[in-house]
């Protein structure tokens, strides 16, 4: 029976694992950090400079169907294998992801899902990820070591990943409660999409969630007792199938992590997102709110 690895780990966790085996097959550690155009950063830059000690650099954009219009799509398993094996990533080994955001975790619980995607429950997040690594005074370096390739196979659960066609006919027959975790004014249409060619609004019969309150002030999870309370105030029960939506599939994936720490049965992820809706769907089918006069 194949093990799972913890779903969070600390920074003391993972700097007492490097300080006793040097990174390597058994334990790899990716910095998976991705940012929006308006965040001004540059992920590869930035690992190029600093990143934890054995760390390599897993890019979304690269690790994605590359002949969709639409922003890093999932790849098919024999892609996915062959980036993951050039990372030095086996079956057998024990994945820690991170970002560097600010918010502690923006990017990082996309590939944590991925991994599972693929059949690979030996993957955890750092929790409160490099922000809370480096503030604990933890080594940081600019050196990189590119690992030897491994062998990694993938097999895809394709159910936890839902289509355009199952959106729209989710709004008509219900059969799971779509949770859009991008910033309230934006799920109303009070605020712009960071995409110039999409306006924002919502997913008739979506509920907002934003990711950022999935974590605490710190950046850290939120407990899966506060967790709970959060999924309870939006309207959102647990035990009945759900999907996660956001601007394109990336932290829609803090729903999934936050359902897998809750002990939810049935979570899903809508992979083209909101960027695909509002370019496929109908106007009617593009919902907005009036912003109320102060």
């Amino acid at each position: 029976m194949e093990l799972q690895a913890q779903t969070l780990v600390s920074a003391k966790w993972l700097a007492n694992m490097v300080d006793r085996n040097p990174v390597g097959p058994g334990l790899r550690i990716l910095d998976t950090s991705w940012y929006l155009p308006m965040m001004n950063r540059d992920a590869k830059k930035e690992f190029a400079e600093t990143h934890i000690p054995g760390a390599s650099f897993f890019d979304i954009d690269e690790c994605s169907d590359r002949t969709s219009k639409f922003d890093h799509t999932l790849p098919n398993e024999q892609f996915f294998a062959d980036y993951v094996r050039n990372l030095g990533i086996g079956n057998d080994s024990h994945v820690v992801v991170y970002d560097a955001s600010d918010f502690g975790a923006f990017s990082c619980t996309r590939v944590w899902w991925m991994f599972r995607l693929f059949g690979h429950t030996q993957v955890s997040v750092l929790n409160g990820g490099f922000r809370d690594w480096v503030k604990r005074g933890h080594p940081t370096t600019a050196t990189y070591s590119r690992p030897e390739a491994a062998r990694f196979t993938a097999t895809m659960e394709r159910s936890w990943v839902k289509s355009f066609e199952d959106m729209t006919k989710n709004i008509n027959r219900q059969q799971f409660q779509v949770v859009d975790v991008r910033p309230r004014e934006r799920f109303l249409g009070w605020e712009p999409e960071p995409r110039e060619d999409v306006k924002s609004g919502h997913i008739p019969g979506s509920k907002c969630m934003p990711f950022s309150e999935f974590l605490d002030k710190d950046g850290m999870m939120l407990s899966p007792e506060k967790l709970k309370e959060f999924f309870e105030q939006s309207q959102i029960d647990l035990q009945k199938p759900l999907c996660g939506s956001c601007g394109s599939g990336v932290t829609a994936c803090h729903m999934m992590l936050a359902a897998h720490l809750c002990g939810a049965p049935s979570a899903t992820v809508y992979d083209g997102s909101w960027y695909e809706w509002f370019t496929k769907a109908p106007p009617e089918h593009v919902v907005t709110e009036v912003k109320p006069e102060i």
